[in-house]
């Protein structure tokens, strides 16, 4: 009985290839949004903490941005901080697409042979597979690595989500409430604000866009009347950029910042006056002084 009363608590690393649901998976298991969602890949770029509290133990999970091949200091920035990820846990969530696996899996299990954390093999998008392809699919997994758990899921979908949460709860430590009840990430509003306007730009561009632009919030500001006025500028890398996020009359900003208000309304519960500015800064992802500036790398 005393065993049953010892609080259990942990930092779980969701690892894996760009655009296999990690985010997705996230927000399922919190319960609510708090990672953008977009089909293109890298969308994520920093190590978010969200947290996921049950009876008797708290799960924080990092949400990692996709290991692949980086093309700029951005990328190898966003790939080092996933792979640091994977010593600094208790847990270790592979996610990768129910399928056979490929180079870009092959690789990132190759890492797992530094480190001495459980690894949990979920296969997502269950949804999407014809049921008989699951079992070929895990045993191909299963001769590349010696993991605790196998597990299929749909996060889109919830299907054994709850079975992936009894199985990391069984790997964690005893330990402390690390987050207050009611607190789901560990990121401050503004970087949530940021991020929703990106996912905007992310939705409604196309080609080269989504990876050359980034948000910053520059004020926020609580008004009367439960209003919140929020400044934010949209970077990219040229002005030939510029001028598709700004669009013909001002078209594709006003979308993009009537999106992100309503979403911020409906996340935050005020009303917010959203002003928004796009300006360009030169090959920013390859430039550490821009890279630091925005938030990317520490100082």
């Amino acid at each position: 009985m005393a065993e049953k009363n010892r609080f259990k608590s942990g930092f779980v690393a969701i690892v894996g290839r760009p655009n296999v649901g990690k985010s997705t998976l996230v927000n399922r298991l919190v319960g609510q949004k708090v990672a953008i969602m977009s089909d293109k890949p890298q969308t994520t770029r920093h190590k978010i903490h969200s947290v996921l509290n049950r009876d008797g133990a708290q799960l924080v999970f990092l949400d990692t941005p996709g290991i692949h091949k980086p093309r700029h200091r951005l990328g190898e920035h966003m790939v080092e901080l996933a792979l640091n990820t994977l010593g600094e846990v208790d847990v270790v969530l592979f996610l990768t697409e129910a399928g056979r696996p490929g180079t870009g899996d092959r690789y990132i299990i190759d890492q797992f042979g530094r480190i001495k954390t459980p690894v949990i093999l979920v296969l997502n998008k269950i949804d999407l597979v014809d049921k008989n392809v699951l079992l070929p699919c895990i045993e191909s997994f299963r001769h590349l690595y010696d993991f605790s758990e196998i597990i299929p899921v749909s996060a889109l979908r919830g299907e054994n989500v709850d079975i992936l949460v009894d199985a990391v709860t069984g790997y964690l430590p005893e330990g402390p409430k690390y987050y207050p009840d009611g607190m789901v990430t560990d990121k401050p509003e503004r970087f949530i604000m940021s991020e929703i306007i990106r996912e905007k730009v992310l939705h409604l561009t196309s080609r080269e866009i989504p990876h050359s632009v980034t948000v910053d919030v520059e004020e926020v500001e609580k008004r009367p009347n439960d209003v919140v006025a929020v400044r934010a500028v949209i970077y990219t890398e040229r002005e030939s950029q510029k001028g598709i996020l700004i669009g013909k009359n001002g078209s594709m900003l006003k979308e993009v910042g009537k999106r992100a208000r309503e979403e911020m309304e409906a996340l935050f519960g005020s009303k917010i006056f959203l002003e928004l500015w796009v300006k360009v800064k030169a090959d920013w992802r390859n430039r550490e002084n821009y890279l630091k500036s925005l938030g990317y790398l520490s100082e």
